[in-house]
């Protein structure tokens, strides 16, 4: 089993916990230290995607796998909170 640093479980409950924009995402888990690469980190385990929603642009989804994570780790997960079907970007 692949062990999560805390902080990337920490955006993958946020990002679970309602739709966010990309943006949203850059603006709030943005760093200035090059050795914090939580994004990156949850990109390359396939825990969160970046997706392209009709109308709403670029998107960040929680993956199946990080719906798995979060709740291997007991993190809070909303029932609607599944990864949808959409373009890939």
């Amino acid at each position: 089993m692949q062990i999560i640093d805390p902080l990337v479980l920490d955006l993958v409950e946020w990002i679970a916990q309602e739709p966010r924009s990309h943006a949203e995402v850059m603006d709030a888990w943005r760093t200035s230290c090059p050795r914090l690469t939580v994004w990156e980190e949850a990109v390359e385990q396939g825990l969160v995607q970046r997706i392209s929603a009709e109308g709403r642009g670029a998107m960040v989804i929680v993956t199946a796998a990080g719906q798995r994570a979060l709740r291997r780790a007991g993190r809070a997960l909303r029932a609607s909170a599944q990864p949808q079907q959409h373009a890939a970007e």
